[in-house]
């Protein structure tokens, strides 16, 4: 019983068998080293590792301690005790001291000691001996109780020789065990290697998944934090707002007041002057002389026609014609933080917009990723045709016939420059091809002649704009079906500088005029969703 108990201790929880190379995880359980690390690579996979006797959570893999105790104790164990001891399989023919088997024989369905393995060799040296095995029976044919030597191929069954010359896979293609095993094993080497390239092709599409995740993850924070400034901007300016207003309806309401204490204080003395003349007038009708009544100037006298209509409303309709203007400049005020947030949601992911070198001016150096205009003092030697500019400009390969959309520009050095958008249909020579000397094309224009004042302009109307441009980012806006083309200044918060209004006839190509410097197309084009 003891050495039974002891026997027990030396199993691995894992394998349930006497330990090889045991180990010792944090929380003092014991396995062996191989057993322990394919636990290890099961677990990975989600994150954590957990021990398998007490299920205690490592969120990393602890270092594996070599039991040195233990080692030595499954040493001196093993040792002392046959190997077969381990197996189990005691042998058939030892009964009153039954000794650990060491082979066992296919034929007899036996399992030998050492002791009579020798006597078997002697007796039946043909017999087929393998390792010690408690299932022999299942190593012999079912039907005729004769060991499986042959591998049927048709079948995909072992069989005896009987079932090959004489039973149902008589003239069927058969081959030893063996050569049969082998063949199998390289069918399941050459199935690993294609297990471990689909492996290896699903690591990399996780790969590719979780770097996905991230930049979703990445431009979803973008965004938010794009929300929120505009939000905390909203909010700013909702609440100046509300103190500006709040505060000249304050000026007003204390101006009114103002006017109509002091009319009351004349209407209160007016009443003291009328209340004095009726108590003298009544004085008049109590006397009765005659001659006194007569002698007092005439009743009508003592009313002053001039001051009929003095009490009539002093503020007039000034007051309600300045509250109309009030609201108006609250509603437009309104309007203008609303197209900054239109301008600002619903964006999808954005398309790329190239230049078209076929159009540039032969002052333009395009660059290779079609993104950029340089102006050159230099003219390019390319070809001018029908589709060129003659001076500083380019248009875009892509056109947009409909839907939401917008681009961002970086101007970079230039002097003068416009950006905008214009109909394939414009004139490509003179000054009238200039963007917004048409009435086929609308801009943001920077001219020379001030270095702080900017403009838009379209059929050759040109609009100043009240405030400078800080930024060297500018965003074009376009809504296809609304006819409306917005220029925004790409600063923090982003700032709406104007709008056209127009029905769209045509297809709309993005166009850069630079002089002195270069324009870029900065990043990539956005797409927003369609109107519902």
């Amino acid at each position: 019983m003891a050495f039974a108990d002891l026997r027990h201790e030396l199993n691995c929880s894992i394998c349930m068998n006497v330990y090889t190379d045991p180990v010792t995880l944090r929380c003092g359980h014991n396995f062996c080293r191989g057993c322990i690390d394919g636990v290890r690579d099961t677990d990975g996979g989600y994150g954590e590792y957990s021990c398998p006797d007490c299920r205690a959570i490592f969120q990393k893999w602890p270092p594996l301690q070599k039991n040195i105790t233990l080692c030595n104790v499954v040493e001196n164990f093993l040792s002392i005790q046959p190997n077969q001891e381990i197996t189990g399989i005691r042998c058939t023919y030892c009964v009153d001291s039954p000794a650990p088997a060491v082979k066992s024989c296919l034929l007899c369905e036996t399992s030998l000691c050492d002791n009579h393995l020798r006597v078997h060799i002697e007796t039946s040296a043909d017999h087929v001996l393998t390792e010690p095995s408690t299932s022999l029976k299942t190593r012999k044919c079912s039907i005729h109780r004769k060991i499986l030597e042959y591998y049927c191929t048709e079948d995909a069954a072992c069989i005896c020789v009987s079932c090959s010359l004489a039973g149902e896979h008589r003239g069927h293609r058969v081959e030893m065990l063996e050569e049969a095993s082998e063949k199998k094993k390289e069918k399941l080497k050459y199935l690993v290697q294609k297990l471990i390239t689909k492996r290896k092709e699903t690591e990399e599409r996780v790969g590719s998944l979780e770097e996905h995740r991230r930049k979703v993850k990445e431009k979803a924070d973008t965004k938010a934090e794009v929300v929120t400034a505009l939000c905390t901007d909203i909010r700013r300016r909702v609440d100046d707002l509300e103190k500006k207003v709040l505060s000249e309806i304050s000026r007003r309401e204390e101006k009114v007041i103002l006017s109509l204490s002091d009319v009351i204080h004349q209407l209160e003395i007016k009443k003291d002057e009328l209340s004095r003349k009726m108590r003298h007038i009544e004085e008049l009708c109590n006397m009765t002389d005659p001659l006194t009544v007569l002698q007092e100037p005439d009743t009508g006298d003592l009313c002053d026609p001039e001051e009929e209509g003095d009490d009539e409303d002093p503020g007039g309709h000034d007051g309600g014609d300045r509250c109309e203007e009030l609201i108006s400049h609250i509603s437009h005020t309104l309007s203008a933080m609303i197209r900054d947030i239109n301008v600002t949601f619903h964006v999808q992911d954005p398309a790329d917009i190239l230049l078209d070198v076929n159009t540039a001016g032969n002052n333009l150096l395009i660059a290779d990723d079609l993104k950029t205009a340089t102006w050159t003092e230099i003219a390019e030697n390319r070809p001018e045709t029908a589709k060129s500019f003659q001076y500083f400009q380019v248009m875009s390969e892509r056109r947009f016939t409909s839907g939401r959309h917008y681009w961002d520009v970086e101007i970079s050095g230039s002097s003068i420059w416009m950006v905008g958008m214009s109909y394939p249909s414009i004139v490509r020579r003179g000054r009238q091809s200039y963007i917004g000397n048409n009435n086929k094309s609308w801009g943001l224009y920077k001219g020379l002649g001030n270095i702080n004042q900017y403009s838009v302009k379209h059929d050759n109307n040109e609009i100043p704009l009240p405030h400078q441009i800080s930024s060297n980012r500018v965003r074009i806006s376009l809504d296809y079906e609304a006819g409306q083309l917005s220029f925004y200044e790409l600063c923090d918060p982003i700032r709406h500088l104007h709008t056209f209004t127009a029905s769209f006839s045509e297809p709309l190509h993005a166009v850069l005029h630079v002089y002195d410097g270069s324009v870029k197309i900065s990043g990539r084009s956005g797409c927003e969703e369609p109107s519902s």
